[in-house]
């Protein structure tokens, strides 16, 4: 996986300790912002193991964020299904603490640039209703809303939402 340096960023591929720390932050600002209860990290913690465990460089990108020794955030794309139903754009997020420096959009950049390159013609990612800051970067990034339903998970009842990306 790639390396490389932006405005102090720094962006990498796995190391060791990648998966507790990636599923830390996402089970904590998850459960600080919106409630959701142990379900949601382990699901995290489960699938995003088991996609590194099986990580094809030919298909899947993985992207962590460090600024320094902190990390500060990743994103993924899991292209097990790109020739049917697209790539799937997901474990996207960013430290509170970064929030507003760019570094979304350098991690969507370079996840878009992986997509382009490896000949995907459609991405996809599921979110919900309430995340303003990623759905303005998904809307910048030509993603457009195509399903949104209620459902109840990880304790708490969502809008749950898919954005589809085409890039044929």
């Amino acid at each position: 996986m790639s390396r490389c340096l932006c405005n102090d960023i720094e962006l990498s591929g796995y190391s060791p300790g990648l998966i507790g720390r990636a599923t830390r932050l996402h089970a904590e600002y998850y459960h600080e912002h919106w409630g959701f209860d142990v379900s949601f990290e382990a699901q995290v913690g489960m699938e995003l193991s088991e996609f590194l465990r099986d990580f094809n460089t030919q298909r899947d990108g993985f992207w962590s964020a460090w600024k320094g020794t902190d990390f500060a955030g990743c994103i993924a794309i899991d292209g097990r299904l790109k020739d049917s139903r697209g790539a799937r754009l997901r474990w996207f997020i960013v430290d509170g603490r970064y929030h507003g420096r760019g570094i979304g959009r350098l991690l969507m950049q370079k996840a878009l640039l992986f997509c382009r390159e490896t000949g995907c013609t459609k991405v996809y990612l599921w979110t919900f209703k309430g995340l303003d800051a990623a759905r303005r970067l998904y809307e910048r990034n030509h993603f457009r809303l195509s399903e949104a339903h209620r459902v109840s998970q990880w304790g708490q009842t969502i809008v749950e939402q898919r954005y589809d990306l085409d890039l044929a």
